[in-house]
């Protein structure tokens, strides 16, 4: 019973950043017909965006002015995104991105239909490669807006399009990207975040350094693989002592108080490892 409150609590997170970024853009477009919920009508999804506020901060430095379409307020989420990363590691791809979640939910559906099949249809060694390209976008992302000084990432971004689907200045490219990511979805967990995310990429180096990690006490597990069955990024947590993987999304599914059958083996916890030989 404890372990399904413990999962449940992150799934009722999940779904209310969800329902609240669909709010806002829904009301976005009711407002500039003179309708929707008025103290939301300034908001915007690209506003509460936190990758927004990592490609503005050059903008801001030279010139003293923010990337287009990019407030204020996208600095200040940053910042409060990137403590709870340094505390946590990246609790925002797990339990707070709304793309995340869609893809996670989506999984479910490919999960019943492939069983065990589901998240291991790309090779091993052709998935290592592609996990190095949300740095390659991290990077062009990055140089492009900073040359420009305007969001061109919106042109390709899925999350954007997610929100925005029904809105004619949603360019095509995200629209394909978005019916790409739901189509990949069926067969790969969260492919976006795996493969393209450079919000993710810039995070994931976080989980290096985070005060609180996920630990796994050797002297008491019993190489069951579950930990490794459950993570939906295949993280071979079975085979490390400290999580320190930058892909890791701090879903917490292989936790003692999620997964694995037995107390205090896999656990966030703060400091040194007390391993006993």
């Amino acid at each position: 019973m404890e372990k399904s409150r413990k999962k449940k609590i992150r799934v009722y997170v999940q779904i209310f950043f969800f329902l609240l970024i669909a709010l806002i853009a829904v009301n976005k477009t009711l407002a500039e017909t003179g309708g929707g919920i008025s103290f939301l009508s300034t908001a915007s999804i690209h506003a509460i965006c936190p990758f927004g506020g990592v490609v503005t901060l050059y903008n801001l430095f030279t010139v003293g002015t923010f990337v287009q379409k990019i407030h204020s307020a996208a600095v200040v989420l940053m910042g409060v995104v990137f403590f709870l990363a340094i505390l946590f590691g990246t609790v925002f791809c797990g339990w707070i991105c709304p793309l995340g979640s869609f893809q996670e939910w989506i999984g479910k559906i490919g999960h019943k239909i492939f069983k065990r099949k589901y998240n291991h249809f790309v090779p091993v060694k052709i998935d290592k490669v592609l996990r190095y390209f949300r740095y390659f976008v991290l990077g062009m992302t990055v140089f492009v807006i900073a040359r420009s000084g305007q969001l061109l990432f919106e042109n390709i971004d899925p999350y954007n399009a997610l929100f925005k689907f029904w809105a004619e200045e949603v360019a095509t490219p995200a629209l394909v990207i978005l019916g790409l990511t739901i189509l990949f979805s069926l067969f790969v967990e969260r492919p976006w975040c795996k493969y393209a995310c450079p919000y993710g990429a810039l995070l994931g180096l976080t989980n290096k350094i985070s005060i609180f990690k996920i630990k796994r006490l050797k002297t008491t597990c019993i190489s069951c693989n579950k930990c490794d069955q459950t993570c939906p990024m295949n993280i071979d947590v079975s085979n490390q002592e400290v999580i320190k993987d930058n892909q890791c999304i701090r879903c917490y599914e292989c936790t003692s108080e999620a997964s694995c059958p037995v107390a205090d083996t896999v656990n966030l916890e703060v400091g040194r490892k007390k391993n006993e030989n």
